[in-house]
């Protein structure tokens, strides 16, 4: 990583993601998407076994282990390209230590508060994302008195606690969490107020990527949302985002070309 914006490729080894799921389940195709993203121009890669999107049920730590360790043993043997574990389980990044793994990415925000440890002992970034319920209960009509304020406070919170643990700044991303139990006007007040959020101190993470957030506007598949997202991504950039954590990578590395431009408008 680095002090520039960064693009985090996102490779799900899941059967049920809303849009890749079962695309990369395969162990060899999960691989050849790993070295695609990483070909393609990749800062970071997240992988992940565990679906977040609505009303997804948990997924045992064994089962993600058995997935994601192949996975990245085998990028580790061509790539020393900062590798982003997405997980809520302390024993799935117990088992992923050995590969030199750098980022913990919690949707929880340290719901398994095993993981402080794991973070501080090893010096690993964490990745602090807010989240209203769970993916099983977080469309369950979110309301909020006022979503910035809310969010900024619940991430502010988790940033003491990891601050309070001993592990620094440098290593703590906060997440706002979009599509994590908001409405598609919520999501939008989230990209247009994002650089509220480097108030906190922290690299701010954007996790937008054909979301649905992105198919309610133009009324496409998630399939069929690349532009969309990319004009969100311009959004994000505008409002000071630090990491994009997208499925088209090569994409996106072409719209960074105008980001200085994007920055100055």
């Amino acid at each position: 990583m680095n002090n520039e914006l960064d693009i985090m490729g996102v490779l799900n080894i899941t059967e049920n993601s809303f849009y890749d799921g079962g695309k990369y389940n395969n162990l060899n195709e999960s691989i050849k998407h790993a070295k695609f993203l990483i070909d393609n121009g990749a800062d970071i890669i997240d992988i992940g076994a565990e679906s977040s999107k609505p009303g997804s049920n948990p997924i045992s730590s064994h089962e993600q282990i058995k997935k994601i360790e192949p996975v990245v043993e085998a990028v580790r043997e061509v790539s020393d390209i900062p590798i982003s574990i997405d997980t809520r389980s302390s024993k799935v990044i117990n088992k992923l230590l050995k590969y030199n793994i750098n980022i913990v990415n919690d949707i929880s925000s340290l719901e398994d508060s095993e993981l402080l440890d794991i973070i501080k002992s090893y010096n690993l970034t964490v990745s602090l994302m807010h989240m209203k319920g769970t993916p099983q209960t977080m469309q369950n009509n979110p309301t909020y008195n006022n979503i910035i304020e809310e969010i900024y406070f619940y991430l502010k919170n988790k940033v003491k606690l990891c601050l309070d643990y001993g592990i620094t700044k440098d290593n703590i991303i906060v997440d706002p969490g979009f599509g994590f139990g908001k409405t598609l006007e919520h999501n939008y007040i989230i990209l247009n107020n994002l650089a509220k959020f480097n108030q906190l101190g922290c690299r701010v993470l954007s996790g937008i990527s054909r979301k649905s957030m992105i198919g309610n506007v133009i009324n496409k598949t998630a399939s069929e949302r690349l532009y969309g997202s990319l004009a969100g991504s311009f959004l994000a950039i505008r409002n000071h985002t630090d990491i994009l954590r997208v499925h088209d990578v090569r994409e996106t590395k072409i719209l960074l070309n105008f980001k200085e431009l994007i920055l100055n408008t």
